[in-house]
């Protein structure tokens, strides 16, 4: 008698979730309500909300399961599986010193001990608040595949595992609570590359599919590390269940901003919106989106994006460690860190001065831009003290000078002096401290605002393109004074530039704002 014999059956974490088809129907529905629809045409008839261009300085939080080994960097997920000679921390290695080989300690065996047992959102909110930041983004799901919130496509998420909180939700209740805007990340468009496969290494089980993504062929090739070389288009069952999860989000926490990370432009440098081959799922969700915020009272929301994944009047370009090197019409973003190595929490971080990071918000204000400064928490829920100290010596400043900062707009140039910034992706590494001759300007109504960077040695400064024959202000300024000082000003005006003698106190500790106005 003959046999059939049945072909292994593949994983059920492998197969599409049950649950992303009904979403996709739903998602087509609010399409179909309009006004914007899934066309590039339609979706660049976004108007950019007064808010988001009014609040200049937002807080970025990366926190996941990498926060609980704690090292190198938030890639550590990825790092611990690449046994390649590399610069730097040795993540491999280090992971089978530490826990032992990756086949019988994956990522996946982090999770447990990622409690977060000393959360709490209103004690985030209130150091946000005091930060002087106006809206907040927690990155919803990292390139890691855990998302930080109850997600209906997969059960590895912070309210099933880890911490058992649906996280984003008690950040969104605890941020608008204090009258800040609330956004979230999406990263997740990285996941389909994002772990390089061995048969030795538990990430290649089919059965943790819905965490590390499905074991593709190209992940196990010898070069799947060079991420920039090897990044397939992500096929149709991965765009469909990101299009789900994204659209999930806006409809569970109303986010007033949307940030997407790189990895929805697989070739990155060489990909635009028209060739990109997820182009047709970031238009289904960007009018799902517009769509569902339509009627908002606040504006639609905003929707950050990377390289040229997006038409830029569809959308606000993010730029990620680097800035703009004049002004950019329309508004912009850039997104970097208080620590200059990482961005999710690790031990011997290397941060910033609060000094550099009130330069940087500066700099970009002025050149029409906002900027979305990251924190990296604890895995226990607590955010560092130094990290804590930067946020508040920001905010210090800006209870003084936030009126050179907030609702203002950028002004005929963005400022003067010979120190230039970094404009390559994830190049603020190569700038250069900013000099007494460094000014920027920000303006709101009739009032100019110069902003010294640096405090001049001499006590006087000389505003060069104020003077008399200026193209830039050729009327007669009735008043010069600086923001947090009670002192008359002493000040002339000729054909060098506008000349102001300092007070002897500096009102705060770091960046100074000349308030100019017109005589009357």
């Amino acid at each position: 008698m003959a046999t059939t014999c049945l072909a292994e059956q593949p994983n059920p974490a492998t197969l599409p979730n049950p649950n992303v088809e009904p979403a996709l129907t739903k998602i087509e529905s609010g399409i179909k309500q309009g006004p914007f629809k899934a066309e590039w045409d339609s979706l660049e008839e976004y108007q950019i909300p007064q808010w988001y261009k009014d609040a200049k300085f937002g807080i970025f939080i990366h926190w996941g399961a990498y926060s609980v080994p704690a090292y190198g960097s938030e890639w550590y997920p990825r790092q611990m599986y690449i046994d390649t000679k590399r610069r730097g921390d040795n993540f491999f290695q280090h992971h089978i010193d530490t826990y032992g080989p990756q086949k019988e300690f994956g990522y996946k065996d982090f999770i447990p001990d990622f409690k977060a047992e000393k959360f709490d959102a209103d004690a985030w909110a209130q150091l946000f608040k005091d930060s002087g930041a106006r809206y907040v983004v927690p990155v919803a799901e990292h390139h890691d595949g855990f998302p930080m919130y109850d997600c209906s496509f997969t059960r590895w998420d912070a309210s099933e595992m880890g911490p058992k909180r649906d996280v984003i939700a008690e950040l969104s209740t605890a941020v608008r609570k204090k009258d800040m805007k609330f956004g979230v990340s999406s990263h997740r468009a990285f996941n389909w590359v994002f772990y390089v496969r061995n048969e030795s290494f538990d990430n290649a089980d089919p059965q943790y599919a819905d965490l590390y993504g499905r074991p593709m062929p190209f992940l196990f090739d010898k070069d799947a590390a060079n991420y920039q070389k090897n990044f397939p288009a992500q096929d149709k069952q991965f765009k469909d269940d990101w299009l789900a999860r994204s659209c999930e989000l806006v409809d569970k926490y109303q986010p007033d901003l949307f940030w997407f990370d790189f990895g929805i432009t697989p070739k990155l440098q060489t990909t635009d919106h028209e060739n990109n081959p997820f182009a047709g799922h970031l238009k289904q969700f960007a009018a799902y989106y517009y769509n569902q915020t339509a009627d908002q009272p606040a504006g639609l929301g905003v929707i950050n994006y990377k390289w040229r994944a997006f038409p830029e009047k569809a959308a606000v370009l993010d730029k990620e460690r680097s800035k703009m090197a004049e002004i950019r019409k329309p508004f912009w973003q850039t997104d970097t860190a208080v620590s200059a190595s990482s961005w999710g929490y690790t031990e011997n971080q290397k941060y910033k001065t609060p000094d550099r990071l009130v330069d940087d918000l500066i700099d970009i204000v002025s050149k029409n831009g906002c900027l979305l400064l990251n924190v990296g928490p604890r895995s226990d829920g607590t955010i560092p003290e130094e990290d804590q100290a930067i946020l508040k010596a920001i905010g210090g400043w800006l209870k003084i000078n936030g009126e050179a900062i907030y609702d203002t707009t950028h002004w005929k140039t963005f400022g003067e002096g010979a120190t230039t910034v970094s404009t390559g992706h994830t190049s603020e590494a190569k700038d250069k401290p900013f000099v007494a001759t460094d000014l920027r300007f920000t303006a709101r109504d009739e009032t100019l605002y110069v902003t010294g960077l640096k405090w001049p040695e001499e006590g006087s400064i000389t505003v060069r393109t104020l003077a008399s024959n200026s193209e830039f202000y050729p009327q007669e300024i009735g008043a010069v004074s600086m923001l947090g000082s009670d002192v008359t000003l002493k000040w002339s005006r000729d054909e060098n530039g506008l000349k102001v003698q300092l007070p002897a106190e500096h009102p705060s500790e770091f960046a100074y704002v000349l308030k100019v106005t017109e005589a009357k």
